[in-house]
Parts: C-alpha cells; structure tokens; sequence
C-alpha cells in the first residue's frame, strides 16, 4: 500500500493517517521528520539543507527528492507507506513519479479529505495551547477539564496568533494554492479519491477504509 494523503490545515489528516499505520502495518514518511534526521545525522543531503534553512529559504526539490529516494530503499518500506507532507509541488510529484517507476513500483492511491471551510475555521480558531508544556487542547473535539487551564500541570491556555481567523483563513488560501495542481496531477492518472472529512472521527475513517479497499 503507497499512499500520498492530502488534506488542508484542520481537516484531522494526521489523526486518520496514525489510524491507518496502526492497522495496516506501514510506515508514515514524513519530509518533515525526514530533514530533522538528516540535519541531526549531519549528512550532506542534512549540511545542504540546512545552508537553505538558515538562509530562510526553501530547501530545493532536488534535495528533498534525494531524502526521499534514500529512504524508499530501506527495507521496512516495502511492505507500503503513507507520504505526509510530500509532495507539495508538482517538481516534486514529478520526481516521485520518476522514482517509482525506476523502482517499478506505483502509487495505490491519493487521498484528499474534504472540509468545508468553515467547519476548518471553526476547529483552527478553537486551538488552544498552555503557555508552558505546550500541550494543544481544541475547544471542539478536546477540551481541557477546567476552562482556560491545562490537564497537565495547571497553567494558562493560550490562543496562539496562528490560530486567529485571519490567518487561518490564510493558511488555507495558501494550501488551496499549493494543492490545486497536485491534484489536478494526480487526477490525470486516476489516483485521485476523495473522502467526506466531516463528522465523527470513526465515520470518516470507515469511509476511508472503504477507498482502501
């Protein structure tokens, strides 16, 4: 099982990937997770990137492609993967897409989760975060036992300024335009599922699960 999973900021994509390795044994690739590892291992793909990073830009595709095709060889990748955070542009599909086929191997499916924009606004602006473990509670699906204070050791919550409507409805402006030609790539060779993200968390994964198999 190879699969890309898509979905905009809020829309519960990581909760429902995490329910998938679990009961489907594969591995979650993350970029993210990916440059930490390089850059912690300072290996050139991670000095690279890194030279990017502090630059304050955006490390290039050729070298996220490399992390990527290096991990796609280990061995606990065969039995399949979810991509989380990759691709984000269409280089980067078209790079994965070469790696694929050089492996003569091919994607199963790209899941993209639907939410209405308002119900994704109403769940980012409800975040809130203690201002000193950092735990994130959500007002909607998990709020803290006592109003305004947090579980674990009693300090504040915070509404944190990404959190705040307007940038949230930023965010996902930018993810519509991120995303858009992503789809539209993988809609050409008919890898493209949508799933209805609204609802209780066990119906949308049941409706996931219906895709998978």
């Amino acid at each position: 099982m190879r699969i890309i999973f898509l979905g905009p900021p809020g829309s519960g994509k990581g909760t429902q990937a995490k329910m998938i390795i679990k009961d489907h044994h594969v591995k979650q690739l993350s970029t993210g997770d990916l440059l930490r590892e390089h850059r912690k291992n300072d290996t050139a793909l991670g000095h690279k990137a890194q030279e990017y990073m502090d630059a304050g830009n955006l490390v290039p595709d050729d070298i996220i492609l490399g992390m990527v095709a290096e991990e796609l060889k280990k061995p606990e990748l065969a039995a399949g993967y979810i991509l989380d955070g990759f691709p984000r542009t269409c280089p980067q599909a078209e790079g994965l897409d070469k790696l694929l086929r050089e492996d003569h191997k091919e994607l199963d499916h790209v899941l993209v989760l639907n939410v209405p924009d308002e119900e994704l606004i109403r769940r980012l602006t409800a975040r809130r975060s203690c201002s000193q473990c950092g735990h994130i509670y959500n007002l909607v699906f998990n709020p803290p036992k006592k109003d305004g204070v947090c579980d674990i050791d009693g300090a504040e919550l915070i509404h944190r300024s990404d959190d705040t409507e307007e940038t949230v409805v930023n965010r996902l402006a930018v993810y519509k335009k991120q995303t858009l030609p992503l789809i539209d790539h993988y809609d050409q060779q008919g890898l493209i599922r949508y799933i209805d993200g609204t609802g209780n968390v066990q119906d949308i994964y049941k409706r996931i699960l219906d895709v998978l198999r």
